[in-house]
């Protein structure tokens, strides 16, 4: 009995033994592949349109709305925002707006994205925190609004009338802006990557799809 015993525990030490190696064989590999001086980046596709934040710490600063479908390159992460880089932008974006699908070998324009986003970050966030603290983007829109517009606003919704401020407060800055002025007339065309709007005079008149 006491043979059978000690044939048992060496047999699961011998296994154990193959398991770490296997294990350490398998780690090896992952670094082989991986090619020397090269980042690594996750991507991630975007399950539902969702506002991209210059700082995570300040709901106005919404540079671009990304459409749902969108693959973006992911180059951090906290329990609620990913740090992403969209086209030649990078920013944050909510992080149950999308779903990470592989990772990658980053591309040289990527990796000078990376480095040139490492540097902008502040040294000490926690400082920056206490300055300017987290508020709930609903929140903030209806303090400012009241509710029934912030829930429109939340819903990525425009409609006639909506002031310049409202629009940016809802779809952040456009991407880019045609302006004509004529005597008091200021006429501007809004152009963010899937829509244009048209505002005269401070005042949302028409908007339609980029084509």
């Amino acid at each position: 009995m006491k043979n059978f015993i000690t044939s048992i525990i060496s047999l699961l030490f011998v296994c154990q033994l193959s398991a770490q190696g296997n294990r350490t064989a398998v780690l090896e590999d992952l670094e082989k592949a991986q090619p020397a001086g090269q980042s690594v980046v996750t991507k991630a596709t975007l399950t539902s349109a969702s506002r991209l934040f210059k700082d995570k710490d300040d709901l106005t600063s919404v540079i671009v709305i990304i459409p749902s479908g969108t693959v973006v390159d992911v180059i951090g992460a906290d329990s609620t925002y990913l740090h992403v880089i969209y086209e030649e932008e990078d920013g944050y974006i909510q992080r149950k707006h999308a779903t990470l699908s592989s990772t990658t070998v980053a591309s040289p324009a990527v990796e000078e994205r990376i480095g040139t986003a490492s540097q902008a970050q502040p040294a000490d966030r926690s400082v920056q925190s206490t300055q300017r603290p987290v508020t709930d983007r609903r929140t903030w829109l209806t303090n400012k609004y009241g509710s029934d517009i912030a829930s429109r606003m939340m819903a990525m919704k425009v409609w006639k009338g909506m002031t310049a401020e409202m629009v940016q407060d809802s779809w952040g800055s456009p991407r880019k802006i045609n302006r004509v002025i004529s005597g008091n007339d200021v006429k501007e065309e809004w152009i963010y990557s899937s829509s244009w709007l048209y505002i005269e005079n401070d005042t949302l008149v028409e908007w339609g799809p980029v084509r």
